[in-house]
């Protein structure tokens, strides 16, 4: 094809053989980092990439070593939430510079619709990534089950849905639930409710059951509210639905910092003062907590650290090296606030 008017041509192994005065094989040799190459072949060929401006051709080299050089960061949230919630950005981060720096390119796949699980499915069986990283796959996940049929290098940020024996990193939900919720006991809270959010995913089910332990006999599910998402809507929608059901509540746990929000905004409209009246946590201490006005008491989980681990637990499978299949956790830790 001949170049378009205007279109510098793309510079070639050949170009730079020519200019560095030395044979293709060894400019190959360079450009592939192998041994028993002298340096000064090596810095006449660098001096010659530059002077032609050659660009390796990945799409080339990477079919011939049947690599992608990419790996997909697949995230089970809805559009909204994707942009709302802080944690997403944090792991895309954490794992986008470990990705970087071993010079793999992260791409990001966001699964809302039946029709985004059936072009992602066709997208990884076409071999486009090398590897993914998971974010909140729900129980009984096709995408899962399809990495899992692929033997594909894999990590999962949380607990692999069913209970899958396949490579994740986390943090212990139902313990960093239980500590934040006996600390609300101790503070001498009674009537203590929690709005639970995402109750199909590990996270949202070990939340409430950290809840339920620590709470012990005084636990009530009417003093739960349920909801979707961990999104500052379900926030609101939970808040309504506790104080209806519970209307001397006098603390509350939410299941996120976004829903401990919505929820604070809820109570901030009806004047119920915060923390005089209603004590409120969140989880997560993300940048939610700090907004709110008082700043809210949550627990803290490294986000971009889970990202970082995540990545670095793909590209060990991709060297081929023997990784723990019981899982990597991460420390929480609880940051008492002034909205308890």
């Amino acid at each position: 094809m001949t170049p378009s008017p205007g279109r510098k041509k793309r510079a070639t192994i050949l170009d730079v053989a020519t200019v560095a005065g030395i044979s293709r094989g060894t400019v190959s040799r360079v450009l592939n980092g192998e041994p028993y190459v002298s340096d000064e072949a090596r810095a006449a060929v660098n001096k010659a990439i530059k002077e032609v401006g050659y660009v390796p051709n990945m799409a080339a080299r990477n079919l011939v070593r049947q690599r992608s050089q990419a790996v997909g960061l697949l995230i089970h949230e809805p559009h909204a939430l994707f942009l709302e919630d802080p944690n997403i950005g944090s792991i895309m981060l954490g794992a986008n510079t470990v990705l970087s720096q071993a010079g793999y390119q992260m791409v990001c796949l966001i699964i809302d619709s039946e029709l985004d699980v059936n072009r992602i499915g066709q997208y990884l069986n076409g071999g486009s990534i090398d590897g993914a990283i998971v974010i909140s796959a729900s129980e009984n996940d096709p995408i899962t089950e399809l990495i899992e049929q692929l033997a594909m290098a894999s990590a999962f940020v949380g607990l692999p849905p069913n209970h899958r024996p396949l490579p994740f990193v986390s943090i212990d939900n139902k313990k960093a639930a239980a500590e934040i919720t006996a600390r609300l006991k101790a503070s001498g809270r009674t009537q203590i409710g929690m709005i639970a959010s995402a109750l199909g995913r590990a996270a949202g089910a070990d939340r409430l059951a950290g809840f339920a332990d620590a709470m012990g006999s005084s636990y009530r599910p009417e003093h739960v509210a349920k909801v979707e998402h961990f999104s500052f809507d379900a926030g609101i929608t939970g808040m309504r639905e506790l104080l209806e059901s519970c209307p001397t509540i006098d603390a509350v746990f939410a299941a996120s910092d976004a829903v401990a929000a919505g929820a604070l905004s809820v109570l901030q409209r009806i004047g119920r003062r915060v923390p005089e009246d209603i004590a409120i946590v969140g989880f997560d201490d993300s940048v939610w907590a700090q907004r709110t006005n008082p700043p809210l008491s949550t627990v803290r989980q490294p986000a971009s650290e889970l990202g970082a681990q995540a990545a670095e637990l793909v590209l060990a499978q991709l060297r081929g090296e023997e990784i723990n299949r019981d899982g990597v956790y991460l420390e929480t830790t609880i940051v008492w606030r002034e909205s308890a």
